[in-house]
């Protein structure tokens, strides 16, 4: 500002001296007695163009102020006594340094700098006329006193400007500094947030961390007298529930939500937090008690990529609550809510999946432990028998024919026995599925079954490429599946035939198991499965969503099963 008015204080001495010349008055222009000012006029303006450099390149800050007050001091020095002293039209140009003076530095130095320059001037006024007429005398008291009135008028301007420009830098340091340490306070909670969510894996935990928190964060943001409700409300099979509050009463804890209607539709539909300032006026949320008590409530989803997991809503009773900083600070909280929501999941299905297999694998024990018991226990149990008894018939040498005939019987017993722990061995691991596929596979458990039992019939319709185009461990998934229906057929269907049929079609596998035996009622065995001692219909699930596909069972009293395994082929 100082420089540019600079600029404008040198246009208006070259005005003055150019209407204060004898050219403009119609009087003979003498040149070299305007020399020295034009000289003086050219250095000033290059000495304006080093300050604005200077200026510009931040160069010498501290002794810049300093510098141009000496230097401004003596170009009005010189400009006023080239001119004619206090008698000089210039005389106002004294005023420049005396302000620039008052602004820059405390009164007394622009008093001091006016003392300065009405003694320089009086000196060389002085000098270049010692016979100064009275009337010269006076002029010179008058612009002395006009000059010290005005560095005084100046310096106390100068200080007012001076204690404004403080009082707003203060202000403004006081609002970054608030700044900072609202965004020192955002990290400090989210880094909290995400210390306590990144040690827990407990679902509820979670839930819990996060409504305190972001509680706490509010009330340290600002809002420490009002009261807070706030809940989490997740998504069940076709609605919202409440899965945790604070400061909720019981008769609210209850309340489901459709999230069709009013704040919590918009905010699903908009991942954004949306505020209301009417709460209990809304559809949804009116249906909270507690909220006909608030003036203003959040809404933030709980929304990861493309899927809504519910939302966290936070009522106040105090109107203007959740500002900017408190919206930001709830984003961020639900952010890393998602986060540890998603860990806490992935672990729960992980646990729910190892008990899982340990109910399966505990069901394929006591299976296993059945079919030892059924078969060969019970023919090894036989066999000692049978044993027993001929030992007691060789100690009384008697009858060697009857002898012979229970040895042969000892005999057949003891290779059936072995048949059916080979058949077990097989079904337990499948050594021909490995080398030969499928279908090699179910023609071999079809010819052990015959020889173990020749009903019901077992008839087997696959296509030849089906070894071609399945991968080895979905040929071991389909094979598990259709001796598990094979088994179930057998055991429960009291079926004459069983036909088992493998196909390709339209890049679809499909693998169909088929009885006509005496049927189920299909929806009354499902709905009491879980009361059962065998999960045999749950593996077959499990193991069809490991290909890929969907296993139908149809079936009804009288009428017969059919179970149908359909899986996309991979890479077709």
């Amino acid at each position: 500002m100082i420089s540019n008015l600079r600029w404008l204080l040198l246009v208006s001495v070259a005005l003055v001296n150019l209407l204060n010349s004898p050219l403009v008055r119609g009087g003979d222009l003498d040149l070299f007695s305007y020399i020295p000012q034009i000289i003086l006029l050219i250095v000033t303006a290059l000495y304006n163009l080093i300050v604005m450099l200077l200026l510009s390149t931040g160069s010498l800050r501290r002794i810049l102020p300093v510098m141009t007050l000496i230097v401004d001091t003596i170009f009005t020095i010189s400009f006023v006594v080239m001119s004619g002293g206090f008698t000089s039209p210039l005389l106002f140009f004294t005023l420049f340094p005396i302000i620039t003076a008052a602004l820059r530095f405390p009164w007394i130095i622009s008093l001091l700098d006016t003392l300065v320059i009405i003694a320089a001037c009086g000196l060389a006024s002085y000098a270049i006329n010692p016979l100064t007429p009275w009337s010269n005398i006076l002029t010179f008291a008058t612009s002395s006193l006009i000059l010290v009135l005005a560095a005084l008028v100046s310096g106390l301007v100068g200080h007012q400007m001076k204690q404004i420009i403080v009082h707003r830098r203060r202000l403004e340091e006081e609002a970054e500094l608030r700044k900072l340490r609202t965004a020192q306070e955002h990290s400090r909670v989210i880094f909290e947030l995400a210390s306590t969510l990144s040690a827990t894996l407990n679902y509820n935990k979670v839930l819990e961390t996060v409504l305190e928190v972001g509680e706490a964060g509010i009330r340290e943001l600002g809002q420490p007298s009002s009261s807070h409700v706030s809940l989490v409300m997740l998504f069940g099979h076709n609605d919202l529930h409440i899965a945790s509050s604070r400061h909720l009463p019981y008769r609210d804890q209850n309340t489901t939500f459709e999230g069709h209607r009013g704040v919590i539709a918009e905010a699903l539909n908009t991942a954004e937090p949306i505020i209301t300032n009417d709460p209990a006026s809304d559809p949804e949320l009116g249906q909270l008690i507690v909220m006909h008590s608030c003036k203003q409530a959040i809404v933030v989803p709980l929304r990861a990529g493309f899927e809504n997991y519910g939302a966290v809503v936070f009522a106040s009773n105090q109107p203007d609550t959740y500002q900017e900083d408190q919206q930001d600070l709830l984003i961020a909280i639900c952010n890393q809510a998602i986060v540890a929501l998603q860990n806490a999941q992935l672990y729960q299905n992980l646990i729910e999946e190892k008990e899982r297999i340990v109910e399966v694998e505990e069901d394929a024990r006591k299976k296993l432990a059945r079919d030892l018991h059924d078969g060969p226990t019970q023919s090894i149990a036989a066999i000692a028998m049978r044993l027993n008894y001929v030992r007691m018939l060789l100690d009384r040498e008697q009858n060697i024919s009857q002898t012979t005939e229970e040895l042969v019987k000892i005999e057949e017993l003891a290779r059936r026995t072995t048949k059916e722990i080979r058949h077990m061995l097989f079904t337990l691991r499948p050594l021909i599925l490995e080398t030969q596929g499928l279908r090699a596979a179910l023609e071999q458990y079809i010819a052990k079954l015959a020889e173990a039992d020749p009903e019901p019939v077992i008839r087997l319709e696959a296509e030849p490429e089906v070894d071609k185009v399945l991968e080895q461990n979905a040929q071991g998934v389909i094979f598990y599946i259709v001796e598990e229906a094979i088994g179930n057929a057998r055991k429960h269907a009291q079926a004459n035939t069983i036909w088992i049929r493998i196909r390709i079609q339209d890049k679809t596998f499909i693998a169909q198991v088929e009885d006509d035996g005496v049927g189920f009622d299909v929806d009354a065995v499902q709905s009491r499965y879980d009361e059962r001692g065998s999960l045999g219909m749950i593996n077959m699930h499990e193991r069809a969503e490991l290909v890929s596909g969907q296993l139908r069972i149809a079936s009804a009293p009288g009428q017969g099963t059919r179970i149908t395994l359909i899986a996309p082929l991979r890479g077709r």
